[in-house]
């Protein structure tokens, strides 16, 4: 049966001699389920033949390896609608993933059958014809713009969210916040749900779970201030309900400053991405929407954004 997705990796220079299975669930951290129907179907070879998991691979070995589909529990990408003519800003792309700029005002994913519109719609629509998939990675706010991995195939989605559960992936923020912010520190607040609404969340709710935010201001002009914000961890509305729990608010937040009534202030400005096989680090930027430059210009709170 041919294979649905293949793949071929050549280990590079820096390589140590480990073995193959060592390879496979240590540093390229493929589920050991993966890893076992490799095994017992043989659908992996090193330098042209089959190997066991126990031989030794070393710096340049040839790492050729395929699945049929039923390895995975859901093979098939979402039944996203495509977008016939998407316009996506795509920040990095390769074999296996793309990085996308969100826009703001935009869902990641659709949140019923048929819903079109969204960045995942778009994402399937720029790769109609193509030999990948839209696998959704992660995702960030309808308010929230910036940088979002998706993946090409299933085979990388568990790989990824490893990275991103581990911290080595992870993406910084911009955010302009009411009042004034100096310094740097951290926001080591537990997060759970609003009782009073599901849609909400904030610091010591129901089923509050630990939740650490590191911050530093860029500038200020008294009134608002541009904050450099890193998540440690990833809980829901995390940077919206620590900042407002601190008392700067994220400008524009229709949930947690419903008073402000700008474009919600928050950009996913850098991704720090963990290419998958080759475990190389890159640093993707996702531009800056013009709203969120002019603001910045207006309240002169632009010249020490970096």
């Amino acid at each position: 049966m041919p294979f649905r997705w293949q793949f071929e990796e050549v280990l590079g220079k820096g390589q140590q001699e480990v073995s193959l299975r060592s390879l496979l669930h240590e540093q390229w951290l493929l589920p050991n389920r993966l890893i076992h129907y490799l095994r017992i179907r043989q659908n992996i070879e090193v330098n042209g033949q089959y190997y066991s998991m126990n031989r030794l691979v070393c710096k340049g070995d040839s790492i050729k390896f395929g699945f049929i589909g039923d390895e995975i529990r859901t093979p098939d990408a979402n039944d996203y609608i495509p977008t016939a003519k998407p316009h996506l800003e795509i920040l990095y792309e390769n074999r296996d993933l793309l990085v996308v700029n969100k826009p703001q005002g935009q869902k990641t994913h659709p949140n019923y059958h048929g819903e079109k519109g969204t960045l995942m719609n778009d994402v399937a629509g720029y790769l109609a014809g193509s030999s990948g998939g839209a696998y959704m990675v992660h995702r960030i706010d309808l308010q929230t713009s910036g940088a979002v991995i998706v993946a090409k195939n299933p085979i990388v989605v568990p790989i990824l969210n490893r990275l991103i559960s581990d911290g080595k992936i992870h993406r910084s923020y911009l955010a302009v916040v009411e009042g004034k912010v100096t310094g740097k520190g951290q926001m080591n607040w537990p997060i759970g749900k609003d009782p009073l609404n599901s849609h909400l969340h904030q610091v010591n709710g129901l089923n509050a779970q630990p939740a650490l935010t590191y911050y530093q201001s860029l500038a200020s002009n008294g009134r608002y201030s541009l904050l450099s914000l890193q998540l440690a961890t990833g809980r829901t509305h995390q940077l919206r309900v620590h900042l407002a729990y601190s008392g700067h608010p994220i400008v524009g937040d229709p949930l947690y400053n419903p008073a402000s009534q700008e474009k919600m202030l928050l950009h996913g400005v850098a991704q720090k991405l963990v290419l998958p096989f080759v475990m190389k680090s890159l640093n993707i930027t996702a531009p800056l929407p013009s709203y969120f430059k002019d603001y910045l210009v207006k309240y002169n709170l632009a010249k020490k954004q970096s």
